[in-house]
């Protein structure tokens, strides 16, 4: 029986996307390919794509062309097959086949029919597939953390968003499947679960007529993992009853990563989200008042079309009253697929620039505070890296979440995967630093 070829995979994008390349590397593992962390030495390159903006695709197709020139079968998968599915084939005469962001589930036979010799198009106009709990896995995260998707797509239509295009509609997962995955990946021994949709506090709307987030995080409350991280909160769907799951169910970190996007009404209501504009104050007081401990995180776009000096001030006067524990600040970029690409009065791409910095020079020195405020408290830290020059284990505490917060840098002995009960000894704008007093919880 001739030997199956040896595939690696190139992860681009956001962790939705890492969801899906497991999911690839887990069907193909069990169909008894193998699997090489060397793209040199595979066969075939699956590339992962990200179409969301401008610079993710200059990403992607930089990869596309590297691997290209390295006379490499390259299998493209994700959101820019989705995006750019013919143009690919015919620009990239090494690519042996598109697979659409709702379609990676068939990678082991689109690797099939291009080793017969077939240059595939597996690409649904609409997508619609969503895995769950029976569809394996194989985890490229560290061995302590796991993304859980509880849902995929979404139902909104802001102006300057290519996703519902790219992903679909949302479709969401039910409690039993989603718990039963949970489950799985706290025998594996994950100490974290971060759950990801793109709208999370819409969960179960499309499944059951209304959201059902505080009924899942309930459940989730009785699977035996340290933490359960959500991510992307929309504050309006933060219902008192999502609020109360989080402040009595232990493991519910009270982290909400809330995609605010701008605070003027005049802006949100260009990038068609007026159900946000005049709430988000008392929405943030809210959540302050009924759950104090919450860690807090936010995104905006600056320089969205319209986006004068009076809406960019607004802006910055509300990150400094609100005082968000983390804030991650983007430059519009215009999509030709969304409404946004033929606004009136765009925004020079210098002052997108500017006040983009401006902003986060305005964060400084409230993220300074907050972290200086830890010094001399004793935090669990999840222990995830070692810098074997300095001798440094590098882990996070549950203020921080992976790649866009910061990072707890500690001394002492502890098993990577495990969490540790860690002393604060000093803080800079990002990161903390501290001595270990002993490990908390050992990875399994």
């Amino acid at each position: 029986m001739a030997q199956k070829p040896t595939i690696a995979v190139s992860h681009l994008g956001c962790e939705k996307n890492r969801i899906d390349s497991e999911h690839m590397l887990g069907l193909l593992v069990q169909a008894g390919y193998q699997i090489d962390s060397n793209e040199e030495l595979a066969d075939y390159v699956i590339v992962n794509t990200c179409s969301f903006i401008q610079a993710a695709r200059e990403e992607s197709v930089r990869t596309l062309v590297e691997l290209a020139e390295a006379d490499k079968k390259i299998v493209i998968t994700g959101c820019m097959a989705q995006h750019f599915q013919e143009q690919l084939l015919e620009e990239l005469p090494e690519a042996v086949a598109v697979v659409g962001s709702s379609d990676y589930h068939k990678i082991t036979e689109v690797i099939e029919r291009a080793e017969a010799g077939e240059r595939v198009t597996e690409v649904s106009t609409q997508p619609t597939y969503i895995a769950d709990e029976t569809v394996p896995r194989y985890r490229t995260t560290t061995e302590g953390v796991a993304y859980l998707r509880v849902a995929e797509g979404c139902d909104y239509n802001c102006a300057f968003c290519i996703i519902p295009h790219l992903r679909g509609k949302q479709r969401s997962r039910t409690i039993e499947s989603i718990v039963a995955e949970a489950k799985e990946l706290a025998n594996q021994g994950v100490q974290e679960i971060i759950l990801i949709s793109q709208i999370t506090t819409n969960y179960g709307v499309d499944l059951y007529g209304q959201p059902k987030l505080a009924e899942l995080l309930r459940e989730l409350g009785k699977v035996d993992v340290p933490w359960i991280r959500i991510h992307y909160a929309y504050p309006t769907g933060l219902t008192p009853q999502i609020i109360e799951a989080i402040k009595n169910t232990p493991n519910i970190l009270p982290y909400l990563d809330l995609p605010l996007q701008h605070s003027h009404p005049e802006i949100l209501k260009r990038m068609n989200r007026p159900w946000q504009g005049n709430v988000n104050d008392s929405i943030i007081e809210r959540i302050k008042r009924n759950l104090p401990e919450a860690v807090l995180r936010t995104t905006f776009i600056v320089g969205f079309p319209g986006e004068t000096d009076k809406h960019f001030n607004h802006l910055v006067e509300f990150v400094q009253r609100h005082e968000f524990d983390h804030v991650g600040v983007f430059t519009f970029s215009p999509e030709s697929e969304t409404p946004a690409y033929t606004m009136s009065a765009q925004v020079p791409e210098s002052i997108k620039l500017a006040r983009r910095n401006i902003l986060m020079e305005a964060q400084q020195p409230i993220a300074a505070r907050k972290n200086k405020a830890c010094v001399g408290t004793k935090v669990d830290v999840l222990i995830e890296q070692e810098n074997l020059r300095t001798g440094q284990l590098i882990g996070r505490s549950a203020r921080f979440a992976p790649e866009v917060d910061g990072l707890v840098y500690v001394r002492g002995e502890a098993s990577l995967g495990s969490i540790a009960s860690v002393e604060i000894t000093s803080a800079d704008v990002y990161d903390l630093h501290g001595e270990i007093l002993l490990p908390a919880r050992m990875a399994v």
